[in-house]
C-alpha cells in the first residue's frame, strides 16, 4: 500500500476499534481493524476467530441496525443479544455471508432464493407467446383460483359493500401443488395387517397403542380395534386409510378423525425431509416413493405457464438449463421492449458463472446446496449492489472449492473491497491469507488456551512473526515415498446420478482414497450416491446435529451416562440427580444455567442464573463429588482436561477411549458441556467421526474433513486418517486440500469441468502419477503445491 493509504488507515475514523471483547473465550481483546480493506482472521480451530468477527463485530452491527426500526417491526425480527465487549467504535452496517445451509423449504429453489426466477417470470409475462398473464402466472407457488367476495368502498359519501367476483391466475401445477413431485405410500410400511390396532399394528413413528394418534382410530367408532387389518371390510379399509376429516368426540373432547394416508401426508410427508428427525426421515424414505409429477413432468408449472414460449423455450425449460447455457440463451433474446430487464437478468445470471456456480440450474432445490455453494449463492445479490462502505463478513468462503476455484473467489473478495467495502474473512487457506491487506492472528491455542491476539499486520510480518500460523504459512506436504496396495475393490458400475456420465470405477479398499475435482464435477454424486449402498459404510458429514440447546458433546457421545453412573456409584445416589435435564436441575432456571427474559419487542435477555451460578444444577447435587470435583466442574472441563481427570477413576475405561478419540480428531479443546449448536460444521464432523471410530473393517466416507482446520492441524488429521487405515479400515475422502491429495494412496479425479462439462473420471492412480503424467486441473495445482 502507498504512503497515502497508510495515512488513510491511520485516521482513527478509518479503523474499527474493539475494546475489551470477552465473548466466549476472548480474553479482554483490544484490536483495531482497517476499514475498506481485506482483513483475514486466522488461528487454530477454537482460537476465538468467530467469537471476534461474528459474535462481536457483526452481531453488534446488526443489533444496532435492528434498533433503528420501529418497535412494531422489531417484534417480528430475530432478537440479538449485546455481545460481551466494553466498546465497539466506527462499525459500518454488516452483511454476514456464512455457510449455513439455505432454507430447505421444498418450494425454495436457486432461482427463487436469488430473485433470478422473479426476473425470468417478468420476462416471459412481457414477451412470451402466447401471452398468458402477469408474472404470477409463471410462479409455481401461486395457484389459479376464482371466487367472489365483499369489497368495502365509498360511494355517494357512504360506505357500502359490494360483492365482486375475482380470479387469480397463478402458475402452480394443480396436481402436485407446485412441488414437482408426487408420492406413493407403501402401506406395508405403515402397519402390520396381520395385527389389530389394539395389538400395535401401526408402525408409523409416534403412533403408539396408548397414544392419542392411535386412540383416535381405535375409539372413533369407525373401526373395530380388535380386528386384524387384513380382515377389514371394504368400507372399514376406506375409513381407515382415506376417510375425509370428520368430527368425533373422544372422552368428551372434540377431535377430528381423518384417514391414515392424508393424516401422515400432512403431518410428515409434506414437511421438509431434511428437517425431520433421523428416525422419521428414515421412515419416510422407506414408506414413500417420490417421482416426478405426471401432470407437469416435474416442472411444478401448469399447462398455461408451460405453453408460453420465447424462441421455442418455455420458462420451465429455461429454469432447467445449466446456468452457463441459460446465460448463452439469454444473449439470443433481443427485444428492445425489455432491454433494461434483460440487462439486470443477464448480470444476475453472469454472476453465477463468475462465482463458480455456472453448473447449477435455477430449478435446483436450495436445500440440496452444500454449505459452500449456499455461501456463494448468497454472495450473488451483493456483487452487483450499488451499496458501498458495507462490512462484508465471510466464514471460510473457500470451503468446498478446488484450488482452481479459489483464485476466482479471491478475485470476488478483492472486487468487494475495491468497491469501498470492508471485507472480513475467517479463513485457513494460505491462498486467501496471501491476498490480505491486513491479518489478525488469534491463539495461541484453542478454547481456554486461546482468545488472545497473537499478531496484527501485513502478510510479510505474519511470516516472520513466529506464531503458529506464521510458521505454517509456507508449510507444504510432500508426496509419499510409497503407497499402500488395495486389498480389494468396491465396484461402481454405470453411475448416472445428476451429471455422472455412466461412470464405471473401482474404488480401492484398505487404503486412503481421495476423490477430487472442481466444484460441481460430480464427486458427491459419485460417492454419496453409490457408496452408502454397500455394507459397513460409515458416512461422516458436516450436517447439523439434531438436538436442543441442552444437547452437548457429553450427551451426544454418551459420556454423560458414564460420568453420571460414576458419580452415582461413588455417592450412593441415583444417576438422575446428575442430569440438568432431570432430577438434578436447578429449580430457578430449570437446568439451563441462565434466566431468559422476554422484553416484548426488544431483545430477549439471558442472565446468569444467580441461584446455581450458571451450572444448571441444584445446590444439593453440587455437594456430591467425584475425585474432588462436582458434576458442574467436570462438564466445564475441556476434552483434554477430562481425559486426564478420568484416568484415576474406576469404571471410566469407555469414557477414556471416547475422549482419546475426540483428542485424536482435533477437538480436544471443546468442553464437555458446550452446546452443540455452537460447534462449526468441521467440529460437528470431527465429533461424529470420534464416536464412529470404534468400528473395524469399515468403509469411512469423509466429506472435506479439513474444513475449519488450521494449517498446523492438517498434519494431525492426516495422521488420524492413517491410523484409521492401519487399523484395517478403508477411508474415502472427498477433499480439495492439496496436503490430503499428496498424502493419499490413490486419487480419483472427476471432471474435467463442472455440471455437464464434468461427470467423468479424468484420472485414477497414485498422487505421484497424477503429478507426473496427468494434465488435469487438479494435477496442475498439486504439481505447483509440491514443487514438482
Amino acid at each position: 500500500m502507498t504512503e497515502a493509504s497508510d495515512r488513510h488507515i491511520a485516521d482513527s475514523h478509518e479503523l474499527i476499534r474493539v475494546v475489551g471483547a470477552r465473548e466466549n473465550n476472548l480474553k479482554n481483546v483490544d484490536v483495531e481493524i482497517p476499514k475498506r480493506r481485506l482483513t483475514v482472521f486466522t488461528g487454530v480451530s477454537g482460537s476465538g476467530k468467530s467469537s471476534l468477527v461474528f459474535g462481536t463485530i457483526a452481531n453488534e452491527s446488526q443489533r444496532l441496525i435492528n434498533e433503528t426500526y420501529p418497535t412494531f417491526v422489531q417484534q417480528f425480527m430475530g432478537q440479538l443479544n449485546r455481545p460481551e465487549v466494553d466498546a465497539l467504535e466506527n462499525v459500518s452496517p454488516a452483511i454476514i455471508v456464512d455457510q449455513e445451509r439455505m432454507g430447505a423449504n421444498s418450494r425454495s429453489t436457486v432461482g427463487t432464493a436469488t430473485d433470478a426466477h422473479a426476473m425470468l417470470r417478468i420476462l416471459f409475462s412481457r414477451i412470451g407467446q402466447p401471452h398468458v398473464g402477469s408474472p404470477q402466472a409463471f410462479s409455481f407457488n401461486i395457484p389459479s383460483v376464482s371466487g367472489a367476495g365483499a369489497v368495502t368502498m365509498e360511494k355517494g359519501g357512504k360506505t357500502v359493500k359490494e360483492r365482486r367476483s375475482f380470479e387469480i391466475t397463478g402458475g402452480m401445477c394443480p396436481a402436485c401443488e407446485g412441488l414437482g413431485e408426487r408420492s406413493d405410500v407403501d402401506t406395508a410400511e405403515l402397519f402390520d395387517e396381520t395385527k389389530s390396532l389394539a395389538e400395535g399394528a401401526m408402525t408409523v413413528p409416534g403412533y403408539n397403542v396408548d397414544g392419542w394418534m392411535v386412540r383416535i382410530f381405535t375409539e372413533s367408532g369407525f373401526l373395530d380395534p380388535n380386528k386384524p387389518i387384513k380382515d377389514y371390510t371394504e368400507q372399514e379399509r376406506a375409513d381407515f386409510l382415506y376417510k375425509e376429516p370428520t368430527k368425533v368426540k373422544l372422552q368428551n373432547i372434540n377431535m377430528t378423525y381423518e384417514g391414515l394416508i392424508p393424516k401422515i401426508t400432512k403431518s410428515v410427508l409434506q414437511k421438509d425431509r431434511d428437517a425431520l428427525q433421523p428416525h422419521v426421515r428414515a421412515f419416510v424414505e422407506r414408506a414413500v416413493k417420490f417421482m416426478p409429477c405426471p401432470e407437469c413432468g416435474g416442472t411444478r408449472l401448469n399447462d398455461g405457464a408451460r405453453s408460453s414460449k420465447i424462441k421455442g423455450v418455455n420458462i420451465a425449460d429455461a429454469a432447467a438449463m445449466q446456468i452457463t447455457d441459460l446465460a448463452a440463451w439469454l444473449r439470443t433474446v433481443d427485444d428492445p421492449s425489455v432491454a433494461p430487464l434483460m440487462r439486470g437478468l443477464q448480470d444476475a445470471i453472469d454472476s453465477f458463472v463468475d462465482i463458480g456456480l455456472g453448473y447449477l440450474s435455477l430449478d435446483r432445490s436450495s436445500g440440496t446446496l452444500s454449505g459452500g455453494e449456499a455461501q456463494r449463492t448468497k454472495m450473488i445479490r451483493h456483487l452487483g449492489s450499488a451499496l458501498t462502505d458495507i462490512t462484508y463478513v465471510f466464514d471460510e468462503p473457500t470451503a468446498g472449492l478446488h484450488p482452481h476455484d479459489i483464485q476466482r473467489m479471491n478475485a470476488l473478495l478483492k472486487l468487494l473491497r475495491d468497491k469501498g467495502n470492508t471485507v472480513l474473512v475467517v479463513e485457513h487457506k494460505p491462498e486467501v491469507i496471501e491476498i490480505a491487506d491486513h491479518v489478525v492472528d488469534l491463539g495461541p491455542g484453542a478454547g481456554r488456551a486461546g482468545g488472545e491476539i497473537q499478531y496484527t499486520g501485513d502478510v510479510a510480518g505474519l511470516r516472520s512473526s513466529g506464531t503458529l500460523t506464521g510458521r505454517h504459512l509456507d508449510h507444504r506436504a510432500t508426496l509419499k515415498n510409497s503407497t499402500r496396495t488395495a486389498k480389494r475393490h468396491l465396484q461402481i458400475r454405470g453411475a448416472t446420478q445428476h451429471n455422472l456420465k455412466n461412470v464405471d470405477v473401482d474404488i480401492p479398499l484398505g487404503v486412503l482414497t481421495v476423490v477430487t475435482g472442481v466444484a460441481g464435477s460430480g464427486k458427491s454424486s459419485l460417492i454419496h450416491g453409490n457408496v452408502p449402498a454397500f455394507d459397513d459404510v460409515v458416512v461422516v458429514d458436516q450436517a447439523p446435529i439434531k438436538g436442543s440447546r441442552r444437547s452437548s458433546p457429553a450427551t451426544y457421545t454418551g459420556l454423560l451416562d458414564t460420568i453420571r453412573a460414576a458419580f452415582a456409584k461413588t455417592n450412593g445416589v441415583k444417576p438422575g440427580l446428575f442430569s440438568a435435564n432431570s432430577e438434578g436441575a436447578c429449580i430457578a432456571c430449570k437446568g439451563l444455567g441462565v434466566i431468559i427474559t422476554t422484553l416484548g419487542f426488544t431483545q430477549t435477555v439471558e442472565t446468569l442464573c444467580e441461584v446455581c451460578d450458571g451450572s444448571g444444577f441444584s445446590d444439593d447435587v453440587l455437594e456430591y463429588t467425584l475425585e474432588g470435583k462436582n458434576i458442574a466442574e467436570v462438564l466445564a472441563m475441556s476434552v483434554v482436561e477430562a481425559s486426564e481427570f478420568v484416568q484415576g477413576v474406576k469404571g471410566m475405561a469407555s469414557a477414556q477411549t471416547t475422549l482419546a478419540r475426540m483428542i485424536d480428531v482435533g477437538i480436544g479443546y471443546i468442553t464437555l458441556g458446550q452446546a452443540l449448536n455452537t460447534l462449526s460444521g468441521g467440529e460437528r464432523q470431527r465429533l461424529k467421526l470420534a464416536i464412529s471410530m470404534a468400528k473395524k473393517g469399515a468403509i469411512y466416507v469423509l466429506d472435506e474433513p479439513t474444513t475449519g482446520l488450521h494449517l498446523a492441524d492438517v498434519d494431525n488429521m492426516l495422521g488420524m486418517l492413517d491410523r484409521l487405515v492401519d487399523a484395517g479400515n478403508s477411508v474415502i475422502v472427498i477433499e480439495h486440500h492439496q496436503a490430503v491429495m499428496a498424502h493419499a494412496d490413490w486419487i480419483i479425479d472427476i471432471g474435467p469441468g463442472a455440471g455437464h462439462d464434468g461427470g467423468s473420471i479424468v484420472f485414477e492412480g497414485t498422487p505421484a502419477n497424477l503429478v507426473g503424467e496427468s494434465k488435469t486441473l487438479t494435477a496442475q495445482h498439486l504439481k505447483a503445491y509440491v514443487g514438482a
